[in-house]
Protein backbone atom coordinates (compact mmCIF):
# COMPACT_ATOMS: atom_id res chain seq x y z
CA UNK A 1 0.00 0.00 0.00
CA UNK A 2 1.20 3.51 -0.83
CA UNK A 3 1.32 6.06 1.93
CA UNK A 4 1.12 9.76 1.28
CA UNK A 5 4.18 11.89 1.98
CA UNK A 6 3.60 15.19 3.72
CA UNK A 7 5.93 17.85 2.36
CA UNK A 8 7.18 20.74 4.44
CA UNK A 9 6.56 24.36 3.63
CA UNK A 10 8.53 25.87 0.75
CA UNK A 11 11.15 28.36 1.98
CA UNK A 12 10.83 30.78 -0.95
CA UNK A 13 13.34 33.33 0.36
CA UNK A 14 16.13 30.76 -0.08
CA UNK A 15 15.53 30.27 -3.81
CA UNK A 16 18.26 32.00 -5.85
CA UNK A 17 17.20 35.28 -7.44
CA UNK A 18 18.28 34.21 -10.92
CA UNK A 19 15.79 31.32 -10.77
CA UNK A 20 12.97 33.39 -9.27
CA UNK A 21 13.12 35.83 -12.17
CA UNK A 22 12.40 33.17 -14.81
CA UNK A 23 8.78 32.23 -15.73
CA UNK A 24 9.55 28.50 -15.58
CA UNK A 25 7.57 27.45 -12.52
CA UNK A 26 4.86 24.87 -11.89
CA UNK A 27 3.00 23.47 -8.92
CA UNK A 28 3.05 19.73 -8.35
CA UNK A 29 1.17 17.05 -6.48
CA UNK A 30 1.74 13.44 -5.62
CA UNK A 31 -0.18 10.94 -7.74
CA UNK A 32 -0.08 7.18 -7.77
CA UNK A 33 1.32 5.58 -10.92
CA UNK A 34 2.16 1.88 -11.16
CA UNK A 35 1.69 1.54 -7.37
CA UNK A 36 4.29 4.26 -6.74
CA UNK A 37 3.88 7.89 -5.82
CA UNK A 38 5.15 10.26 -8.47
CA UNK A 39 5.30 14.06 -8.65
CA UNK A 40 3.08 15.47 -11.40
CA UNK A 41 3.42 19.12 -12.55
CA UNK A 42 0.36 21.40 -12.71
CA UNK A 43 -0.50 24.88 -13.88
CA UNK A 44 -1.07 26.89 -10.68
CA UNK A 45 -4.67 28.11 -11.01
CA UNK A 46 -6.32 26.00 -13.71
CA UNK A 47 -5.74 22.63 -12.10
CA UNK A 48 -4.63 21.31 -15.51
CA UNK A 49 -1.47 19.32 -15.85
CA UNK A 50 1.60 21.27 -16.88
CA UNK A 51 4.16 20.00 -19.34
CA UNK A 52 7.93 20.14 -19.04
CA UNK A 53 8.00 20.73 -22.81
CA UNK A 54 5.29 23.41 -23.13
CA UNK A 55 6.23 26.85 -21.80
CA UNK A 56 2.60 27.96 -22.13
CA UNK A 57 1.86 25.79 -19.06
CA UNK A 58 4.56 27.42 -16.91
CA UNK A 59 4.13 30.44 -14.63
CA UNK A 60 6.06 32.92 -12.55
CA UNK A 61 7.27 32.00 -9.10
CA UNK A 62 4.85 34.51 -7.54
CA UNK A 63 1.87 32.90 -9.31
CA UNK A 64 2.97 29.40 -8.28
CA UNK A 65 3.59 30.39 -4.66
CA UNK A 66 0.22 32.14 -4.49
CA UNK A 67 -1.60 29.02 -5.71
CA UNK A 68 0.45 26.74 -3.45
CA UNK A 69 -0.28 28.85 -0.35
CA UNK A 70 -3.99 29.23 -1.16
CA UNK A 71 -4.32 25.48 -1.47
CA UNK A 72 -7.23 25.55 -3.91
CA UNK A 73 -6.69 23.34 -5.73
CA UNK A 74 -4.31 21.69 -3.24
CA UNK A 75 -0.71 21.15 -4.30
CA UNK A 76 2.13 19.36 -2.55
CA UNK A 77 4.84 21.76 -3.71
CA UNK A 78 6.40 23.87 -6.42
CA UNK A 79 8.89 23.10 -9.15
CA UNK A 80 11.29 24.68 -11.63
CA UNK A 81 11.24 23.56 -15.28
CA UNK A 82 14.53 23.17 -17.15
CA UNK A 83 14.49 24.49 -20.70
CA UNK A 84 16.93 24.69 -23.60
CA UNK A 85 16.40 28.48 -23.38
CA UNK A 86 18.00 28.75 -19.92
CA UNK A 87 21.60 28.16 -18.82
CA UNK A 88 20.75 25.72 -16.01
CA UNK A 89 20.97 22.03 -15.35
CA UNK A 90 19.94 20.00 -12.35
CA UNK A 91 21.46 17.07 -10.53
CA UNK A 92 19.07 14.86 -8.56
CA UNK A 93 20.75 12.58 -6.03
CA UNK A 94 18.37 10.01 -4.53
CA UNK A 95 18.52 8.09 -1.26
CA UNK A 96 21.64 9.81 0.04
CA UNK A 97 20.46 11.78 3.09
CA UNK A 98 19.08 10.93 6.51
CA UNK A 99 16.17 13.37 6.96
CA UNK A 100 16.40 13.21 10.76
CA UNK A 101 20.15 13.64 11.25
CA UNK A 102 20.62 15.49 7.93
CA UNK A 103 23.75 13.41 7.38
CA UNK A 104 24.68 12.92 3.71
CA UNK A 105 26.22 9.69 2.44
CA UNK A 106 29.94 10.00 1.61
CA UNK A 107 29.40 9.04 -2.05
CA UNK A 108 26.86 11.86 -2.47
CA UNK A 109 28.98 14.33 -0.52
CA UNK A 110 31.75 13.80 -3.09
CA UNK A 111 29.37 14.97 -5.83
CA UNK A 112 28.11 17.94 -3.80
CA UNK A 113 31.67 18.99 -2.91
CA UNK A 114 32.55 19.29 -6.59
CA UNK A 115 29.92 21.99 -7.09
CA UNK A 116 31.78 25.30 -7.03
CA UNK A 117 28.81 27.56 -7.71
CA UNK A 118 25.27 26.36 -7.52
CA UNK A 119 22.18 25.94 -5.43
CA UNK A 120 21.98 22.82 -3.24
CA UNK A 121 18.82 21.83 -1.34
CA UNK A 122 17.09 18.87 0.25
CA UNK A 123 14.41 17.11 -1.77
CA UNK A 124 10.78 17.09 -0.52
CA UNK A 125 11.23 13.67 1.09
CA UNK A 126 14.37 14.85 2.86
CA UNK A 127 16.20 11.75 1.65
CA UNK A 128 17.62 13.26 -1.53
CA UNK A 129 19.53 16.30 -2.71
CA UNK A 130 18.90 18.62 -5.65
CA UNK A 131 21.63 20.76 -7.19
CA UNK A 132 20.95 23.50 -9.73
CA UNK A 133 23.86 25.13 -11.50
CA UNK A 134 24.80 26.64 -14.83
CA UNK A 135 25.61 23.94 -17.33
CA UNK A 136 24.31 21.63 -19.99
CA UNK A 137 23.77 17.88 -20.01
CA UNK A 138 24.51 15.94 -23.18
CA UNK A 139 21.25 14.93 -24.87
CA UNK A 140 19.33 16.90 -22.23
CA UNK A 141 19.50 14.24 -19.54
CA UNK A 142 21.00 11.10 -18.15
CA UNK A 143 20.64 8.67 -15.25
CA UNK A 144 23.28 6.57 -13.53
CA UNK A 145 22.12 4.65 -10.50
CA UNK A 146 20.82 7.08 -7.90
CA UNK A 147 21.99 10.17 -9.83
CA UNK A 148 20.00 11.92 -12.56
CA UNK A 149 21.01 15.04 -14.48
CA UNK A 150 18.83 17.20 -16.73
CA UNK A 151 19.11 20.47 -18.60
CA UNK A 152 15.80 20.47 -20.47
CA UNK A 153 12.33 18.92 -20.64
CA UNK A 154 12.20 18.07 -16.91
CA UNK A 155 11.19 19.79 -13.72
CA UNK A 156 12.71 19.67 -10.27
CA UNK A 157 10.72 20.03 -7.10
CA UNK A 158 11.95 23.00 -5.08
CA UNK A 159 11.87 23.13 -1.28
CA UNK A 160 14.12 26.05 -0.40
CA UNK A 161 15.72 23.88 2.31
CA UNK A 162 19.30 24.87 1.58
CA UNK A 163 22.08 22.47 2.52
Amino acid sequence: MITETTPGAVIAENIPLELTERPQWVCWRYEERDEKLTKVPYEPFTGHRASATDLMTWSTLDQVLDAYVKGAPPYDGIGFVFSSADPYCGIDIDDCRNPETREISPWAQKIISRVQEGYVEASPSGTGVHIILEGNVRDGGMRRGKVEMYSRQRFFTITGEVL
